[in-house]
Parts: C-alpha cells; structure tokens; sequence
C-alpha cells in the first residue's frame, strides 16, 4: 500500500532585487540577496545607524503534494533586537497532486532602524515553514568618500 504524501513542501525561500516571470511562469531571479548595505552621507559617523528603507522581493516557491485548498502564507520579520514587524500576507491556492506547485512573490519594504539580522518567519496558516535570514550592515560615508567626489 502507498502511503499518502505531505505537503506542502518548501522548494525555495529567499530573498532578490527583482523576480521577473515570463507568460508560461518561469520565474528568473534578479541579484538573489541575503545582505543589504545601507549607506548614509555625513561628516562623522552618526553614533546610531539612521532608519533607511529597504525594499525587495521574497521569493517564495512551493509543492503541494497532498495538501489542497485556500490558504493563508504570511512572512512575519523580527529585529535584531526582538521587535516584531508588520507581517505581509497573501492568500493562496493550494492545488494538490505531488507535482503541483506555487510561486509567490511578496514585495518587502520595512524602516530599518538598527543593524544586524532580521529574521522572517514564512508561515502557513500560522505554522512556521523556514526562517529566511535578511542582515543589514551599516556603512557610514564621508563627504569625501562618496564616489565620483575629487
């Protein structure tokens, strides 16, 4: 007897500049990230690191495999230091079949406000999948380190 199969089952999860999807849905995956560097003007380096915007795409792609019906998939940040972000949800369809799948793209945007790695817990239905790891460093800039300054 063949035992009834799992589902869903995580192909990717990760983060990129920008997810171009072509008409038959193959996904191409533009300047794949895990690492941002935000940059700020001054004449001394600022004690703390300003809030900056950061924005990208999560790319998030699934297979089904018994598991059918409308879900909820939400990706919840956390702060280096603890605090919990606004999550980004979207509902999706779940086919079922061991060879269907899903791609989801998310756009991400937050105000970062300190350095350090910000975690992203992808859930269904409020049931952890993967952790999806963003970490943000800090680089201050002189006015004379700016490029194409003389």
């Amino acid at each position: 007897m063949r035992k009834k199969a799992g589902g869903p089952y995580l192909q990717a999860a990760l983060f990129c500049e920008r997810v171009l999807q072509e008409k038959d849905e193959v996904l191409s995956l533009i300047r794949v990230i895990d690492r941002v560097i935000l940059r700020a003007v001054g004449s001394a380096p600022p004690d703390q690191m300003p809030a900056g915007i950061v924005a990208c795409q999560a790319v998030i792609m699934l297979k089904t495999g018994s598991l059918a019906g409308k879900y909820k998939l939400g990706l919840l940040p956390t702060t280096p230091s603890g605090k919990v972000l606004p999550e980004t949800s979207v509902g999706i369809l779940l086919e079922g079949g061991e060879d269907r799948g899903i791609n989801v793209i998310l756009n991400v945007q937050f105000l970062a406000q300190e350095e350090g790695i910000y975690w992203f817990d992808l859930k269904l239905e409020n049931q952890l999948l993967t952790r999806i790891p963003l970490r943000l460093v800090y680089q201050p800039l002189t006015q004379s380190s700016q490029p194409g300054t003389p």
